[in-house]
């Protein structure tokens, strides 16, 4: 499975036309409003899952979540469509914060590694409140309407991740059928599924744990499964540049050079591997 980091001439020019408007610094205003919506959003949420665990989901009804976020139930319609999107207040903007990441990887980082860092942002999401992740996750145990919504939001982060591998892929380097979109998907899934299971696990610790530790040996599993082949920032000619580390042994002495940007989990794998081989 090869990817390759190319870029189509409209796609230089969007790029060029989306980095010329991110120049343009943001209003004062906007940015304001763009804090208290989320403001808002987190106080209808918290309100929300404290009626969830006291009087249960199903007791609950939107005019008390409004009633005890001190707003108007057309105020709450305005953020959420139901009271069960309520309970997931941060994924959207989470998945842009995703998108963001996978928009400026540099062009030496491997796709795989990419797409770990992307999820990360989910991560940092649940561990911004812990007590509050742990209630939600309980609540969405509890609640097939609950389950199903955070199936769904799970969904559009393998989707996000999937165009940007397919997008990625070397397709000279395929020649037994279209298997570029089954490829994609089931890497994107893979790094979408081992995130979530050390999630699940750092959850029913009760949020506790060194998760970032966790989420690399996971992500290292993925890379080492799926990453055989592939081509960190190759381009369309078929030229690879030097890689951003290398290491090998001199007698009892590893030697280890590498990028000053390249990525620890890049130079550690590297280190890795010419112990092994020792």
């Amino acid at each position: 499975m090869q990817y390759v980091r190319t870029m189509s001439q409209s796609a230089k020019t969007q790029s060029r036309a989306a980095t010329a408007a991110s120049d343009v610094p943001e209003s004062a205003a906007g940015s304001r409003a763009a804090a208290q919506r989320l403001k808002m959003r987190r106080e209808l949420a918290s309100a929300a899952m404290e009626l969830f665990a006291t009087k249960g989901y199903e007791a609950t009804t939107v005019d008390e979540i409004a009633a005890a976020a001190g707003v108007a139930r057309r105020t709450f319609f305005r953020h959420f469509r139901s009271k069960e999107e309520a309970i997931f207040p941060d994924h959207d903007d989470t998945l842009t914060r995703a998108e963001a990441v996978l928009d400026a990887a540099p062009a030496h980082e491997h796709p795989l590694d990419t797409v770990c860092r992307g999820i990360k942002e989910v991560m940092k999401m649940y561990a911004a409140s812990p007590a509050v992740s742990v209630e939600r996750y309980r609540l969405t145990r509890e609640v097939p309407t609950l389950r199903e919504r955070e199936i769904a939001s799970v969904a559009r982060y393998e989707r996000l991740f999937t165009r940007y591998l397919l997008a990625h892929f070397d397709e000279h380097d395929h020649h037994d059928g279209n298997d570029d979109p089954l490829l994609a998907e089931v890497a994107a899934s893979a790094v979408v599924t081992a995130h979530n299971h050390v999630l699940r696990r750092w959850l029913r610790a009760g949020g506790q744990g060194d998760v970032e530790t966790q989420l690399d040996h996971a992500f290292a599993i993925v890379r080492k499964t799926f990453g055989t082949g592939i081509g960190a920032g190759r381009t369309a000619g078929g030229d690879a540049p030097a890689p951003v580390a290398q290491a090998r042994t001199e007698g009892e002495v590893l030697v280890a050079v590498a990028r000053t940007d390249a990525p620890l989990d890049e130079v550690m794998r590297t280190i890795e591997e010419a112990l092994r081989k020792k």
